[in-house]
């Protein structure tokens, strides 16, 4: 149904098209199912106004019967009827309304019987110009032997063939040596540019205040924490827990956890060694991870990609990045924490970044370093090249920037920052294994 949307939009030579349970609108896709596999989504297809409908309208006005389901747990019938209203009403308006259809099916998600004999039907009527009552008999099913299009049915078996892995290596190298280039002949300033644009990071000038609202307050021993909901931007809530030591502090820590602000918050743990030592933290959700975590039923990554799939997708669909997302997360909040109770001097912050929140965290201190005294990034990934050279490596989609590797890598964000300020420990490479001796 993808493929044959995608084609039918873009080839002239499709006379006749019949995609199937895949046709809804973005609208209610994003309210029932969410986003679905990485191949269904175009970069910045939402905020450049491409809904599934238009993948009709691109055909029209050649023949388009639309195949649904009714049952479709992924696409929603709902959403295909008003799909179908608004291709109906341009072929109408073109003089061409009986050239699109629909066939619903009482059916879950599939090429059901019903889908198959109206796909049929259609091609024959406008590529054989026949109307007969077409109907599906019983057929043979051909062993998979009978199919293959190659000896053996693997198409990595045949001579000098090499895998989709090692040709993204390649493309690789040849972009890291184009990196290299670029980054050796280009301004400090125009390569700032390029790494915001690229990961969609507004400067901290441009960044709403967030909002705060107390939840609650727990009291330990010599010091106390703050339940805070903390609103980036409207919509975007982050849960945090701000640890307020005994005195006053003059030194401040930001500290973003991939498993989310509980994960070194327990008495003992190494949030409270920091406030022990007099400073005040802030340990925050940033969206996607800890509390607000995302985890869809279907998992169609059998936990390969890891939590925040479909936010990581939602984002992609308008041109944005989660790491880009989170880094003014981690903007926002490190300024808040600069201010918060500072008497008009702002503080100098401290940023630990663990796990999945390192890249992110790399992404917002090398881009204001001004705001950070220290950056501590603590089991963080050592590179997007390594991610490019590993076939199976979990949890790295979140990580991604769209389009990254033709202009940067986590290396060069690395060199942005002043010597002194970045302390790495335990880096890891894309499947999670502690890196010795990489930096």
């Amino acid at each position: 149904g993808t493929l044959t949307s995608y084609l039918m939009a873009l080839d002239d030579r499709v006379a006749c098209a019949a995609p199937g349970c895949y046709l809804t609108t973005f609208r209610r896709l994003l309210e029932t199912a969410g986003p679905q596999d990485a191949e269904q989504n175009l970069f910045g297809q939402l905020a450049f106004g491409l809904d599934q409908g238009d993948y009709v309208i691109l055909h029209a006005p050649q023949p388009t019967l639309i195949c649904a389901a009714t049952r479709d747990a992924t696409f929603d019938i709902a959403g295909t009827w008003e799909l179908f209203r608004q291709a109906k009403r341009f072929y109408g308006q073109l003089g061409f309304p009986e050239r699109v259809s629909l066939v619903e099916a009482d059916d879950v998600h599939g090429f059901t019987l019903q889908l198959r004999i109206g796909a049929a039907r259609w091609m024959r009527r406008w590529l054989a110009g026949a109307e007969d009552p077409l109907v599906e008999e019983p057929f043979p099913v051909f062993p998979d032997e009978a199919l293959r299009c190659t000896p053996e049915g693997q198409v990595m078996f045949l001579p000098n063939e090499c895998s989709v892995f090692e040709l993204n290596r390649r493309r690789e190298a040849e972009l890291a040596r184009l990196r290299r280039q670029f980054w050796a002949d280009t301004p400090l300033s125009k390569r700032i540019a390029v790494v915001r644009e690229t990961a969609g990071i507004r400067a901290l000038a441009e960044l709403p205040r967030l909002q705060t609202r107390p939840a609650g307050t727990i009291k330990r021993r010599d010091y106390r924490i703050e339940k805070l909901a903390l609103e980036t931007e409207p919509g975007i809530v982050l849960p945090a827990l701000l640890f307020v030591p005994a005195k006053a502090a003059q030194e401040a820590v930001l500290y973003v956890h991939g498993e989310g602000k509980q994960a070194d918050a327990q008495p003992g743990g190494p949030i409270e060694s920091l406030v022990l030592q007099g400073r005040l933290v802030l340990a925050v959700d940033l969206r996607g991870l800890g509390e607000i975590e995302g985890r869809h039923a279907r998992d169609w990554g059998r936990g390969l990609f890891g939590p925040s799939t479909m936010e990581f997708f939602a984002a992609y669909l308008l041109g944005k990045s989660l790491v880009g997302l989170r880094a003014e997360d981690i903007l926002c909040c490190a300024r808040f924490l600069a201010e918060y109770s500072s008497e008009g001097r702002p503080r100098k912050i401290h940023l630990v970044g663990v796990g999945a929140a390192g890249v992110p965290a790399l992404h917002a201190a090398a881009l204001e370093p001004e705001l950070f005294a220290l950056i501590t990034l603590r089991r963080t990934l050592v590179s997007w090249a390594d991610v490019v050279r590993t076939p199976i490596c979990p949890a790295q989609l979140p990580n991604t920037v769209h389009g990254a590797l033709k202009v940067y890598d986590l290396p060069d964000l690395r060199a942005l920052i002043e010597p002194g300020k970045l302390i790495i420990e335990e880096p890891t490479d894309a499947s999670g294994r502690v890196v010795v001796g990489r930096k």
